[in-house]
């Protein structure tokens, strides 16, 4: 059954008649439906273009977090092979909410790590929606540093509303993991490269998403805080989260305008959601392009690389 967001309610009820039709027509073998239904269909695929050719930022941060769009356990499955996954931070537990391991990506060897958000009620709590903790980004520290020792590229896939904030999560320095993950991206001496599929929330999308080329999802985004923390945060109101959407300026658009993305990924009219075999092979072929442009470069010069791009932001803003 298809989830409908708040601004695709018109489609919901174009889509919804046509069904009904076509079930009326399946308990009625007199009754001939057709040209109605192919009206309704047109109609509906027309909508559908014009709803998504102009999304504004909170209904891109709508879709982002559709429960129906394909999340990293979907990409693994369908984009790598000979994958094994690899448990625990060797410190603390294994955090569910972050999965990766030793995979073949185009049949190169590779590790691949990513936010996972579960896609029922069962799997959404034991992956935390997403919300690592730290031994979550202690995990993914552990899986850079085989890579960079057996000279394996990283490619990591985000999607998170940012870490976990709980007291916990605090105890065991939720914050120092998450700076560790990030410096461990910067001094990597192997490819690294990573997509936003989804959400990139604050720090806890940082610490996967500090690579030599980081891409997003066309409808995805990216952002230090979340609309609704922005708003509650400088108006006292989380309802002005639509306003706040608008100022952090966390489309994939406006990042690439501003230098903070190397490239968009196209998604399906409708969004990733509605066809996810196309979304995940878009993806496929991009992360394909940025891997053969990488692979053996100079470890040093990766790492000089990356550190470049990522100091460097906002100077063009400082200079003028």
């Amino acid at each position: 059954m298809q989830n409908y967001l708040e601004f695709e309610k018109p489609l919901a009820e174009i889509e919804g008649k046509a069904e009904e039709l076509r079930a009326l027509a399946n308990t009625s073998e007199k009754m001939d439906i057709d040209k109605e239904v192919t009206a309704l269909d047109e109609k509906a695929a027309k909508l559908l273009v014009d709803l998504y050719e102009d999304l504004t930022p909170w209904q891109k941060c709508q879709v982002a977090r559709h429960p129906d769009r394909p999340h990293c356990k979907d990409y693994i499955d369908e984009l790598f092979t000979e994958y094994t996954p690899l448990a625990g931070d060797r410190n603390f537990a294994d955090d569910h909410a972050v999965m990766g391991g030793l995979a073949r990506f185009d049949d190169t060897p590779v590790v691949v790590i990513g936010h996972e958000k579960g896609n029922d009620t069962k799997s959404r709590i034991e992956r935390n929606f997403g919300m690592a903790r730290p031994e979550g980004y202690r995990k993914a520290i552990r899986l850079m540093d085989i890579a960079d020792r057996f000279g394996l590229p990283v490619i990591t896939l985000v999607d998170t509303p940012g870490a976990y904030p709980g007291k916990g999560a605090e105890e065991r320095g939720q914050s120092e993991a998450i700076a560790r993950s990030t410096e461990k991206c910067l001094q990597l001496r192997v490819p690294l490269i990573s997509v936003i599929i989804g959400e990139g929330g604050s720090g806890g999308a940082v610490a996967f998403a500090t690579a030599n080329r980081l891409a997003m999802l066309e409808h995805s985004i990216y952002s230090v805080i979340s609309p609704e923390g922005c708003a509650s945060i400088l108006w006292k109101d989380a309802e002005k989260m639509k306003e706040a959407a608008e100022a952090l300026r966390l489309t994939a658009q406006d990042l690439m305008t501003l230098g903070v993305i190397d490239r968009i990924i196209s998604e399906p009219v409708g969004g990733a959601q509605r066809h996810k075999d196309e979304a995940i092979a878009n993806v496929g072929r991009a992360v394909s392009g940025m891997l053969a442009d990488l692979v053996g470069r100079d470890p040093a010069q990766l790492v000089r690389d990356r550190r470049t791009k990522f100091l460097s932001m906002g100077s063009k803003g400082l200079a003028a």
